[in-house]
């Protein structure tokens, strides 16, 4: 994703586990990483560097994260830097709290990357450096890839929601604000596929997860993955896997 490729970013957070996850992740986009483990080494390095973005936890010692965001956003000198808050703490007020210190979004632990991915996207978009040339076509394409992001993201978190339910087209199209039409080409953009073909290799992962992990009855996992026929399920997990489910079971215990 352009928006985030070489992008400097400040992740602020005391638990090196979570530091590296996310340097893990946003290395794939050639980021230039930076690190501090509390608010207060924080805020030198938000002075200091001048980052594109700053994820901060919330809860850490010496100076919390709403205490060293408020800071951040009230100096002249780094205001216009957006932080994002990472915490596994997800308390309404908790959020209130972070988003009245100055901070532009909330991002919860553990880590979606999907979602990861959007929000830095979203909140990086306006501070990315465009290019000189022609006006016109050079800027749509970027905003048309944007909005397929947004369109397949909101879509896929109701998909998941439940896999033993399927939602109407009409029910998605209601949720995304858009059409039919909008959102299978922002699924075959993001993932491959279209709308159904992606929740129901969601539903055989999910399935394959399950005969691997617990000791559920099969009928009881097609039910989970929206199948209310086991012959059916049978059927489109072959298709998928090569075995049956109780084959594959039985091959993987």
């Amino acid at each position: 994703m352009r928006t985030l490729t070489h992008r400097r970013i400040l992740i602020v957070d005391d638990e090196e586990a979570d530091r590296m996850l996310l340097s893990a992740y946003l290395q794939r986009y050639n980021c230039r990483l930076f690190y501090a483990v509390d608010g207060l080494e924080g805020i030198e390095k938000a002075r200091a560097l001048n980052p594109d973005l700053i994820l901060m936890d919330s809860d850490m010692p010496r100076c919390s994260g709403v205490d060293a965001c408020r800071i951040i956003t009230q100096d002249p000198n780094t205001s216009n830097t957006p932080v994002v808050f990472i915490s596994g703490l997800t308390w309404p007020e908790q959020r209130i709290r972070g988003l009245l210190a100055g901070a532009v979004d909330y991002i919860n632990k553990p880590f979606d990357f999907d979602e990861v991915k959007l929000r830095l996207a979203i909140h990086l978009r306006n501070r990315t450096a465009m290019p000189e040339r022609d006006e016109g076509q050079a800027h749509a394409a970027p905003s048309v890839k944007n909005r397929h992001f947004i369109v397949f993201h909101s879509a896929r978190t109701h998909l998941l929601k439940s896999l033993s339910v399927t939602p109407p087209m009409q029910e998605l199209e209601k949720l995304t604000g858009t059409n039919s039409k909008h959102l299978n080409s922002a699924f075959r953009a993001c993932a491959g596929v279209t709308v159904y073909q992606y929740l129901r290799e969601e539903r055989m992962k999910e399935a394959r997860s399950l005969l691997q992990q617990t000791q559920l009855a099969v009928q009881d996992i097609a039910l989970q993955v929206g199948f209310r026929d086991s012959a059916n399920f049978a059927t489109a997990f072959k298709e998928r896997f090569g075995l049956t489910p109780r084959d594959f079971r039985q091959q993987h215990n």
